[in-house]
C-alpha cells in the first residue's frame, strides 16, 4: 500500500517557523524525486519545493526562496521543509507527493509529474 503521511501542520504567527514532515512506505518509498505543494484557500495548487531522493538535488518556486529548505532522511524515507519568515500568504494545505519516474527538475513543477500524494496538512500563518 502506498502511503505518503504528512505531519507538522499548525497556526504560526508571522516570522515564525515550523518544520513539515514527510512519511513514505510502500512504493512511495522508491519515488525518485519528492515534492511539496500548497493549496491556499480558493485558489489552485502550487508547486513549493522538490527534492531528488538519491542526489538531493532541491528546487523552491521564487516565492520561498531563502525562507523554506527541503531535506530528506533516505534512512527514515522522509522529507522535511523546514519554513521560516513564516507570512500570511503562506497559509496554505500543504501537500507531499511522489514521482515514480525520474523526471527533470523543471518538470517538478507540474503536478501530473507525480504518482503518490499524501493528506495534506494544515499550515495558518496569523497576522
Amino acid at each position: 500500500q502506498v502511503q505518503l503521511v504528512e505531519s507538522g501542520g499548525g497556526l504560526v504567527q508571522t516570522g515564525g517557523s515550523l518544520r513539515l514532515s514527510c512519511a513514505a512506505s510502500g512504493r512511495a518509498v522508491g519515488s525518485s524525486a519528492m515534492g511539496w505543494f500548497r493549496q491556499p484557500p480558493g485558489k489552485e495548487r502550487e508547486f513549493v519545493s522538490g527534492i531528488r531522493w538519491s542526489s538531493g538535488v532541491t528546487e523552491y518556486a521564487d516565492s520561498v526562496k531563502g525562507r523554506f529548505t527541503i531535506s530528506r532522511d533516505n534512512l527514515k524515507n522522509t522529507v522535511y521543509l523546514e519554513m521560516n519568515s513564516l507570512k500570511p500568504e503562506d497559509t496554505a494545505v500543504y501537500y507531499c507527493a511522489g514521482a515514480a519516474r525520474k523526471a527533470f527538475v523543471s518538470s517538478w513543477y507540474r503536478a501530473s509529474v507525480y504518482d503518490y500524494w499524501g493528506q495534506g496538512t494544515q499550515v495558518t500563518v496569523s497576522s
